[in-house]
């Protein structure tokens, strides 16, 4: 079999393998949920359901910002095996639980591992796939998220139906070890290492803040009032942590929400509408399985699918409005549109009814997600088109981050208000029916004012014209999980992504060509890489994942000819004509950025110029 076709294959079974540990961490955000109900039924603590959605995705947020760094420090391949043997162990744990508080943690525990699992497999695809093609199979991560969003409540109700509700949590363990043995034996173990500081005292405040915050909205006026000294003090904990927050993250090397970022009114704005956006998604997915279940008295299997027009009008709302922002330059309407939609279909919502026929219930929750997908395709772009050059990675999680607790609070602070008002109708002597019905309403009502205070919100999101590195037709920018990810890494996704392998190997010949280099693209790789600063040997570079040692030897016979490379050393020559590649590898990247003005983005050009080493087609 050719040396080609193994190198493909062998990269395949990488991406697939990363692929199915990113389908565990997000089918968990919502495979609960059809599930809820017979939880509820067979361990108690209906008050506190909520807190088996908000355990899991308070901890992917909390831990988010961390595992990107952890990665670049010790190896991504530890640090993924690391929180997927993490995911499994809670995994095991939730399927053993014995009461509503044992889950409850043990979600936080599966969680923890989770957040390392989105944020990892990602990250790892660059230890396995050139920076040209990087685009193309990172896009593919956000479609799983989206896939698993839609699968989650169906495979979860298909599961609690005719198996149980704890096969939902042990279904992850064979896939999970699947995963574990693959990546295992096929990812590679990179020695590259990149120098970090990382902010856990900022990691710990966040979490700190939010957890103290959601106990509060959740137990308050439920199992305590809320003049309680247990309230009160979990309100000035939460607040105290969060003050503190903002002056730990004016000191951090690298802080994981930087204070220039909030002086950024584009950041400020589309953070606030993605926070309102993943409030009202969790909130609905979380609780409409639960009035499916018990209201109208459908199987979880039935409420699963109940749950497709939501997902399936966010993928496509998502996609058009892609294609017409990438046509017309234009996306500021979307969001305004996309949150009136999305509130008037919280709204129809709120007056569903033991009464509603399945397809007019069909019918308001299409609504709800094609608002939805309108919202959600704008917010990574306006960000991402918005701020500095080297703020962009900083940007992109910041903005994902934000989507995430509003998540985890929607989820919680829906879930009390939903608890308070049951308490209070079943205490009045409603039947079970009408207590659930008119506590619903009551949180889709809810839902629909905060979507309301969204759709004020976009009306400051500012038309700017769209940089040509910013593709608006990717669905995975909108359904992607949580990032932590570097201006770098960042931009070479976004321009690798615009391009293509493709056009990436005209550009780079077009680059030899400027340079007036006769050099094939390989050969022109592999002077760039033998000449960097750490200098690196021939076998250094043939043992990089995807370099086929043929390809090499070619290269490397081409520069010896030229008087180019001496053994593994560039000599003088190959030294001058380096810097002529790079020189015009900087300056053909410039003319990619249409909007890239030096004394606008000066922090641009250094970026350009380690671009233009990362950015290139390897012997492949």
């Amino acid at each position: 079999m050719p040396t080609e076709t193994l190198d493909r294959r062998r990269t395949l079974v990488v991406i697939s393998g990363l692929m199915l540990v990113m389908l565990l961490a997000s089918l968990d955000q919502t495979i609960v949920s059809t599930a809820l109900p017979t939880i509820v039924k067979e361990l108690g603590g209906l008050e506190h359901l909520s807190w088996v959605v908000t355990a899991y995705l308070l901890a992917v947020t909390a831990v988010t910002p961390l595992y990107g760094k952890l990665g670049d420090l010790f190896g991504r391949k530890i640090v993924l095996q690391g929180a997927l043997l993490l995911f499994l162990a809670g995994s095991a744990l939730c399927g053993l639980a014995q009461g509503m508080t044992e889950l409850i943690a043990f979600r936080f525990i599966q969680g923890l591992g989770g957040g390392g699992l989105m944020v990892s497999a990602q990250a790892a695809v660059g230890d396995v796939v050139p920076p040209a093609d990087r685009g193309r199979y990172t896009g593919l991560f956000g479609a799983v998220f989206g896939v698993s969003s839609i699968a989650g409540p169906v495979l979860g109700g298909f599961l609690t139906t005719h198996v149980s509700w704890r096969s939902i949590f042990y279904v992850n363990l064979p896939l999970g070890v699947l995963a574990l043995i693959v990546l295992a034996v096929t990812l590679p173990s990179m020695t590259e290492r990149r120098s970090h500081k990382i902010d856990y005292a900022g990691t710990v405040l966040l979490a700190a803040g939010l957890s103290a915050i959601i106990l509060m909205t959740t137990l308050g006026g439920n199992t305590y009032d809320w003049a309680s000294v247990q309230i009160v003090g979990m309100g000035v904990v939460g607040v105290a942590c969060l003050i503190a927050l903002t002056f730990v993250e004016r000191r951090a090397a690298e802080p994981i929400l930087p204070p220039a970022l909030f002086r950024n009114r584009v950041f400020v704005v589309t953070s606030a509408v993605g926070f309102v956006v993943g409030f009202g998604l969790f909130g609905a997915l979380t609780y409409l399985p639960l009035f499916q279940q018990t209201v109208r008295g459908l199987s979880p299997t039935a409420s699963g699918l109940q749950l497709l027009p939501v997902m399936g009008g966010l993928l496509v709302s998502s996609i058009v409005s892609g294609q017409v922002i990438a046509r017309t330059g234009r996306y500021r309407p979307f969001p305004i549109a996309g949150t009136a939609i999305a509130a008037l279909g919280l709204w129809l919502l709120s007056s569903l009814d033991e009464t509603t026929g399945s397809g007019v219930a069909a019918f308001h929750m299409l609504i709800l997600g094609l608002g939805l997908g309108l919202v959600m395709q704008v917010l990574v772009l306006v960000v991402q088109n918005s701020v500095p050059y080297d703020m962009l990675g900083v940007a992109t999680s910041g903005s994902t981050l934000f989507r995430s607790i509003g998540g985890s609070l929607g989820t919680a602070i829906l879930g009390a208000i939903f608890s308070g008002r049951l308490a209070a109708e079943t205490a009045a002597g409603d039947p079970q029916v009408t207590a659930f019905v008119d506590s619903l309403h009551v949180v889709f009502l809810v839902a629909t004012a905060v979507m309301g205070v969204a759709f004020l919100l976009s009306w400051l999101i500012p038309q700017q014209p769209l940089r040509k590195s910013v593709d608006p037709t990717v669905v995975g920018d909108t359904l992607g999980g949580p990032v932590d990810t570097d201006s770098l890494r960042e931009l070479t996704r976004c321009l690798s992504r615009a391009a293509g392998r493709e056009r990436t190997l005209a550009f780079m010949r077009g680059v030899v060509e400027r340079a007036g280099l006769d050099l094939s693209p390989s050969a022109s790789w592999a002077l760039v890489r033998l000449g960097a600063p750490e200098a690196p040997s021939v076998a250094d570079l043939a043992a990089l994942p995807h370099v086929r040692t043929d390809k090499l030897a070619l290269a490397m016979g081409e520069l010896r000819d030229g008087g180019l490379v001496a053994g593994d050393r560039v000599t003088p020559a190959g030294v001058e004509m380096r810097v002529r590649l790079v020189d015009a590898r900087t300056e053909a990247l410039r003319e990619l950025i249409d909007d890239w003005e030096p004394d606008r983005f000066p922090e641009l050009d250094p970026l350009l110029r380690r671009l233009a080493v990362e950015l290139s087609p390897v012997p492949a």
